[in-house]
C-alpha cells in the first residue's frame, strides 16, 4: 500500500465563504488558515497546495475579546529612519478592519513560498457584498 500524494494538476478548488459577524478574530483566522491549507480534505498534502478560496466577509463586525481593542498594537515600520509606527486594533479596525482580519490569517500560514500562494486565495471584504458570485461560493459554518 503506498501513501497518496497530491499533484498540484489533480487539486480542485472550491470557494467558500465566511460571515465574520460577531465571531472572535482568532477563531476566524484559525478556520480559514484552515480552508486555505486544505486541511479539510482527505488529499491533503503538506508540501502541495490544495487549500481552497475563502472568502471573508462582514470583516468590520469581527471582534476582539478581553482589553485588545486598546492594549493590542499593530506595528510597522515605514522603511525610512525613525519610521516605526504604531496603532491600536481599535484605530486599525475602524480605518481598514480588512487589514486585521488578513494580518491575523496571514500569521496561521506557513512563512514560506507556498504560504504566500495560500495567501493569494483569501478575499476579505468590509460588508457583505462581495464580487464573487459567479464562482458559487459555499457557505461554511464556523466552529467554536
Amino acid at each position: 500500500m503506498k501513501t497518496f500524494m497530491a499533484k498540484p494538476s489533480d487539486v480542485e478548488r472550491k470557494w467558500y465563504v465566511l460571515d465574520a459577524d460577531g465571531q472572535t478574530l482568532g477563531r476566524l483566522a484559525a478556520q480559514a488558515a484552515y480552508l486555505l491549507r486544505g486541511k479539510h480534505k482527505p488529499t491533503y498534502t503538506p508540501h502541495i497546495d490544495t487549500g481552497d478560496f475563502v472568502i471573508v466577509v462582514n470583516a468590520d463586525k469581527v471582534r476582539l475579546t478581553g482589553n485588545k481593542l486598546l492594549k493590542k498594537k499593530y506595528i510597522y515600520h515605514t522603511r525610512y529612519p525613525g519610521g516605526l509606527r504604531e496603532m491600536t486594533y481599535r484605530d486599525l479596525l475602524d480605518k481598514n478592519p480588512e487589514k486585521a482580519v488578513e494580518i491575523a490569517i496571514k500569521g496561521m500560514l506557513p512563512h514560506n513560498r507556498l504560504g504566500k500562494k495560500m495567501f493569494k486565495k483569501l478575499k476579505v471584504y468590509r460588508g457583505p457584498d462581495h464580487p464573487h458570485q459567479a464562482q458559487k461560493p459555499e457557505a461554511w459554518i464556523l466552529r467554536g
